[in-house]
C-alpha cells in the first residue's frame, strides 16, 4: 500500500494524506460472500446511546471472512484477487478452492495475487498458511490468533498487526501481542503466519470533519465548553483549566491512564502486562 498527499487546492485537501489503493485488484466484492450490515448509532437494544458520536455514514454491507479456515485443512487456495473492506482496516485476500468455493481472509503483507496457500498442522511456514501455534516455529511472525480453538482468530486483526511466537510450555504457546503483552495461549489454535497488510493505514490523515461524517463519526465537543450540568470539566468564565486532580469522564470517573480491566479469569495467561502510557488504560 501507498500514501497519496493532494494539492492543497481547496483548504480540506492541505494535509490530507490518502491511501493510492495501489494493491487493490478488484472493485466489486463477491456477491455470494455479502450480507446486509445494520447500524445502530451508538444505541442499545433499549434505544439508549450507550456509545457517543456515532450515526450516519455511508451505507455498507458486511463481508463474510473465515476467521478460522479449519475446515479446509490441507485444501489448498489459490488467491485470485486483493479488495477492500469498508468495515475494517486491513485488506481482504479472496481464495478459491479447487471445489469452487471462494472465501474472505484478512491479507497479510506480500500476498499476491496467484499466490497458493494452505491451512493446517503441514503447511509450510509461509505467508498466509494458517496452523497450530504450537506447529510454528519460535520467533515467527503471526496474526488472526485464536483463543479458543476453533472459534476463529480473534486477536491481531488490525491493519499493520503483528504478534510473534516466543517460548512454548505443555500446552501453551507464549506470544507477544502488538501491545507488549505476552501471554499465554492454548497451542492448538489456529494462527496466520506473516504481518497485516495495509501498513500505512496509521499514517493516514482525515482532512476534513466531512470525511468523518461519512465513516459514521458524529461532531464531538470538548468537556470545556460544556455547562458544568453536562460535564464535569465545564463551567467558569472564560478558558479556564479543569480545576481538579486528573481529566475526568462526563459521569466522573478518571480518564486516561485509569486501569478498568477487570477480567481476572485470564490473569494466570498474562506473563507480561502490556506498556501503559499517557491516554492508554490498562
Amino acid at each position: 500500500m501507498g500514501l497519496k498527499k493532494l494539492k492543497p487546492v481547496t483548504p480540506s485537501q492541505r494535509g490530507v494524506v490518502r491511501p493510492d489503493f495501489s494493491e487493490i485488484t478488484k472493485t466489486t466484492p463477491e456477491r455470494r460472500l455479502l450480507k446486509p450490515l445494520r447500524t445502530h448509532a451508538g444505541r442499545n437494544r433499549e434505544g439508549k446511546v450507550t456509545v457517543r458520536h456515532r450515526g450516519g455514514g455511508h451505507h455498507r454491507m458486511y463481508r463474510v471472512i473465515d476467521f478460522s479456515r479449519r475446515d479446509k485443512e490441507g485444501v489448498p487456495a489459490t488467491v485470485l484477487a486483493i479488495e477492500y473492506d469498508p468495515n475494517r482496516s486491513p485488506r481482504l485476500a479472496l481464495l478459491s478452492y479447487p471445489d469452487g468455493e471462494r472465501r474472505y481472509i484478512l491479507c497479510p503483507a506480500g500476498l499476491e495475487v496467484g499466490a497458493v496457500i494452505m491451512a493446517g498442522p503441514e503447511a509450510d511456514i509461509k505467508v498466509g498458511n494458517a496452523m497450530p501455534l504450537g506447529s510454528i516455529p519460535v520467533g515467527t511472525t503471526v496474526h488472526n490468533i485464536e483463543l479458543q480453538p476453533g472459534g476463529g482468530g480473534q486477536l491481531v486483526r488490525g491493519a499493520g498487526g503483528a504478534a510473534q511466537v516466543m517460548a512454548r510450555e505443555e500446552r501453551y504457546t507464549q506470544v507477544r501481542l502488538p501491545s507488549g503483552e505476552i501471554r499465554r495461549i492454548i497451542s492448538t489454535g489456529y494462527a496466520t503466519i506473516g504481518q497485516l497488510g495495509n501498513v500505512d493505514h496509521k499514517n493516514i490523515v482525515i482532512g476534513k470533519a466531512g470525511r468523518s461524517r461519512w465513516m459514521g463519526r458524529r461532531p464531538q465537543v470538548r468537556g470545556k465548553a460544556m455547562s458544568p450540568r453536562a460535564h464535569p470539566h465545564g463551567g467558569g468564565e472564560g478558558r479556564n483549566p479543569i480545576g481538579m486532580p486528573g481529566p475526568k469522564t462526563p459521569w466522573g470517573k478518571p480518564a486516561r491512564g485509569h486501569k478498568t480491566r477487570r477480567n481476572k479469569k485470564s490473569n494466570v495467561l498474562i506473563i507480561k502486562r502490556r506498556r501503559i502510557g499517557y491516554g492508554q488504560v490498562g
